[in-house]
């Protein structure tokens, strides 16, 4: 199955030192909208201002896509398209299971182009393992392998995986304000 995404985070003992804070794997979480992938949200900040020191350190993960100033950092295992199952069950009843799973994430697609979406965020990506292809919004397609990073400006795309093995995806997603 490839990488096994675990996290450690660090932080600072009452004196100021560092120290580790947790030391865990990241479970996957998979919905039936997107049959085959798993989500494994790692991190983030609240919108606005982070800041560091001896304070508790705070996860916020959810909403999927933060506000200006926020940050997500997740990992995302995409199955091949060719042999991922049709997901099954109704259109609320999916929506409703990823709303619930990972709040804030399925009222950025379109529904009626499949895969498409557009966030105010800058997103990092770095193919991990495996190989993506990056759609554009004028059907131009990049095909991403490991180590190739994206830098994607809250532009309309679609991420796929074309090949017949599972990819994995890095991805540090920053909120921005849109300039109109």
């Amino acid at each position: 199955m490839g990488v096994r995404v675990r996290h450690v985070v660090t932080g600072h003992d009452a004196e100021g030192r560092s120290v580790v804070v947790s030391d865990e794997a990241t479970p996957a979480i998979e919905v039936g909208a997107v049959p085959g992938a798993q989500f494994y949200p790692v991190w983030g900040t609240a919108d606005g201002t982070t800041t560091v020191g001896t304070g508790a350190p705070d996860a916020e993960v959810f909403p999927f896509f933060p506000g200006v100033g926020g940050t997500r950092f997740l990992l995302l295992r995409f199955a091949p398209e060719s042999s991922a199952p049709s997901p099954t069950g109704s259109a609320d009843d999916l929506s409703a299971e990823v709303e619930e799973k990972l709040p804030g994430l399925i009222g950025a697609f379109e529904p009626d182009a499949p895969g498409m979406h557009t966030t105010d965020t800058i997103d990092y990506g770095l193919c991990v393992e495996g190989e993506m292809w990056l759609e554009l919004d004028d059907g131009q397609e990049v095909h991403l392998t490991p180590g190739t990073c994206v830098v994607q400006r809250g532009t309309r795309h679609a991420w796929h995986n074309r090949s017949d093995e599972p990819a994995l995806m890095a991805y540090v997603i920053v909120g921005a304000g849109r300039e109109s």
